[in-house]
């Protein structure tokens, strides 16, 4: 299929799927609604859908920085421990019982984001302690704070009351069910940042992805290059976990998908990889909210398995990369 048409198709998909996700939840609330439910209309699900967007494209664009970062499939938005630091964060602020709120900002997501934002410190400082900024010493760092991170979360967990760890376990299935339009301004800006940066490193995207060595020998600045990439998934991300919760698979998944369908350019990839997590998240929201109304699942559940089989399929399949 022409890349140009299949990126007009996944346009034409996700608007329609903005248009009408909200249509749906416990009831179904027609477009001509009125009274109580056009305000649940206007209040409560449109928002929904619009931050699930939000996040789902902002996921989507981490994962597929990832992905072409260190040349995996496999990659996700949380390989570096972002998700890990948040739910530490998270933890902590549940563990001690803290109450405020700030600009808007719920304490426990001002927490998360905290705790997201120390993890990318440190694993940028022990990245650079250990002698560069490779792609082998950067997940080596990930994946030393992510296990400490989790060893820590579970410690918390161990040492609080039941009600404290059922609030931490249920913040750590990553839910939409709060969402409102004050979220949704406090993602665009990190979407707008890392947004703007992927689109304009396209042609190193492309190179990283073939290979730091070849990418030098095209003049490309190779370790600014992967600092910048590395900084602006990994905020993306945080605001996303931070907001949400870590909601699991979206990263992975979407940009593997698109690329099967559209190729491994990133002039075509990162809108695909746009356009997709978003919907795809939202059309996960959907379910989340409807398939066992009028109770509700959280939709890091409902990505997750999803998720689990994709994993998988991709583990046996061997697809190349």
């Amino acid at each position: 299929m022409n890349r140009s048409l299949a990126l007009l198709l996944l346009l034409i998909l996700a608007v329609a799927t903005l248009l009408f996700a909200p249509l749906f939840g416990m009831r179904f609330i027609p477009f001509s609604a009125s009274g109580q439910e056009l305000d649940i209309l206007l209040n409560l699900r449109i928002p929904r859908v619009l931050v699930a967007f939000t996040a789902g494209s902002m996921l989507a664009l981490g994962g597929m920085t990832f992905q072409s970062l260190f040349r995996n499939p496999l990659a996700t938005p949380f390989t570096l421990g972002v998700s890990s630091g948040a739910a530490l964060g998270a933890s902590l602020f549940i563990r001690f019982g803290f109450a405020f709120s700030f600009l808007g900002i719920s304490g426990i997501s001002l927490a998360a984001l905290g705790g997201a934002l120390l993890a990318v410190a440190l694993v940028y400082g022990l990245t650079r302690f250990g002698g560069g900024f490779g792609t082998t010493t950067l997940l080596l760092a990930g994946i030393a704070i992510s296990f400490f991170f989790s060893s820590l979360i579970l410690l918390l967990q161990y040492l609080g009351d039941p009600s404290q760890t059922f609030q931490t376990l249920h913040w750590m299935m990553g839910s939409l069910a709060t969402s409102t339009l004050s979220d949704l301004s406090h993602l665009l800006p990190f979407l707008l940042l890392g947004g703007i940066l992927l689109l304009l490193l396209h042609r190193e995207l492309n190179l990283l992805a073939l290979g730091e060595e070849l990418a030098q020998s095209r003049g490309v600045n190779v370790n600014r290059i992967q600092k910048i990439l590395f900084f602006a998934a990994s905020l993306m991300t945080a605001g996303v976990v931070a907001l949400c919760g870590p909601i699991g698979f979206v990263g992975m998944m979407s940009p593997h998908i698109c690329r099967l369908l559209l190729g491994s350019d990133h002039r075509f990839l990162t809108p695909a990889s746009f356009l997709f997590g978003g919907l795809f998240l939202v059309i996960c929201d959907t379910l989340a909210r409807t398939l066992v109304a009028p109770s509700e699942i959280p939709v890091g559940i409902i990505t997750a398995l999803l998720g689990g089989p994709f994993f998988v399929w991709l583990l046996i399949g061997k697809r190349k990369f």
